[in-house]
């Protein structure tokens, strides 16, 4: 399978400009390169931004069901490459006239085949306190559902891979057991994250991936690796960049296969680039994330692959390299986790990274 995760940094309410800031990032990438994407996937809210305060805030960008600005961008896009295109977006539900309620909106996301026809529209199911200014939960559960040349397919948007807010058990893992239930072979996760790191020093690395959170979204998935199928879960975690008012977003989009229960990285972005990330799941993965559950002791880190391998990077020929340490898993989230988050987010940027040998899981809660 063929994917594109398009990480770039949208600004709020700029939708004109985000629309443009998007074609830029795919207009810079080889036509063939594009050739037999069978998958595309943009981040959480990518053309309005993520965060917005208020409904009043965000009125002005709300979006019909299926037929707004960014509906229309990925109708437009996955006819022009014939592929499956993913994009979030803030959904209004106007009702029947004769319902006698007014309108509800969503934190959504839309998927549009290579025909340009809509086969899903996913409405976020578990929503943080800055989704709740505006938004209501997805009465349907998380997506679940087979897409013809992707498989069986499950769905979620960002907060979605966390405990029910931050109140359900750690080990509830609402997300990870749907994906199980389901069968699903494909895993799709559009993401607005933000990064534990104080600003000045994330930025001062661009390219380098943060292992941190990509440590904490594989945690989140446990169960994929406990249950050691023989199928493999491809993983798609397509996160944006960038900053919006003292909001810094972790990137690290990455695509990763889950199998018998190893995690192997197929590629893997930069915390700040702005580029396309394609790889091909039929091609050897470039690196292994080596994991040990939390009743054995807890490490996670990724391995070099052999020197034969190149690390997938951006599209235009540049790579980004995986870390070689061990990450400690991050207690964050989207920014639903910053300024409002109920633990101390004023942490020191960590100096060196060191395995985790703790069996206490309580500790990576938010």
């Amino acid at each position: 399978m063929r994917i594109g995760c398009l990480q770039f940094a949208p600004l709020v309410g700029d939708i004109d400009n985000n629309l443009n800031r998007a074609d830029a990032v795919l207009n810079k990438v080889k036509p063939e390169d594009l050739d037999d994407l069978d998958l595309l996937v943009l981040p959480e809210l990518a053309f309005t931004g993520y965060n917005f305060e208020s409904l009043q805030q965000i009125s002005p960008f709300l979006e019909p069901s299926g037929s707004g600005i960014s509906s229309l961008w990925a109708r437009t896009t996955a006819l022009k490459y014939n592929t499956t295109v993913v994009v979030g977006y803030p959904e209004k539900v106007d009702p029947s006239p004769k319902w006698p309620t007014g309108p509800e909106y969503y934190n959504s996301a839309i998927v549009v085949n290579g025909d340009g026809e809509t086969v899903g529209n996913y409405r976020k199911s578990f929503l943080y306190q800055i989704d709740e200014t505006w938004a209501l939960e997805g009465r349907d559960g998380f997506f679940q559902g087979y897409i013809p040349g992707l498989g069986h397919t499950a769905l979620g948007i960002c907060m979605d891979l966390n405990p029910y807010r931050f109140e359900a058990p750690w080990h509830a893992f609402e997300f990870a057991f749907h994906i199980l239930e389901m069968e699903a072979n494909l895993v799709i996760i559009t993401m607005s994250w933000l990064t534990r790191e104080d600003s000045r020093m994330f930025s001062r690395m661009p390219q380098e991936p943060d292992m941190e959170t990509l440590t904490y979204w594989v945690q989140r998935l446990e169960p994929l690796i406990r249950n050691e199928s023989d199928d493999e879960i491809i993983v798609v975690f397509c996160n944006r960049t960038g900053m919006e008012d003292d909001v810094v977003y972790a990137g690290t989009s990455a695509v990763i296969g889950i199998r018998s229960g190893e995690v192997n990285v197929y590629g893997l972005l930069g915390r700040g680039v702005k580029e396309l990330l394609i790889v091909d799941t039929e091609d050897a993965p470039f690196a292994k994330m080596v994991y040990r559950p939390d009743g054995e002791g807890s490490e996670v880190g990724s391995q070099k692959a052999p020197h034969s391998q190149k690390p997938p990077g951006p599209s235009d020929g540049k790579s980004s390299k995986a870390s070689e340490k061990p990450a400690k898993p991050s207690p964050r989230t989207s920014p639903e986790q910053s300024n409002n988050s109920p633990k101390d987010s004023t942490a020191e940027p960590k100096k060196k990274q060191r395995p985790i040998e703790s069996n206490n899981t309580d500790s990576y809660r938010t």
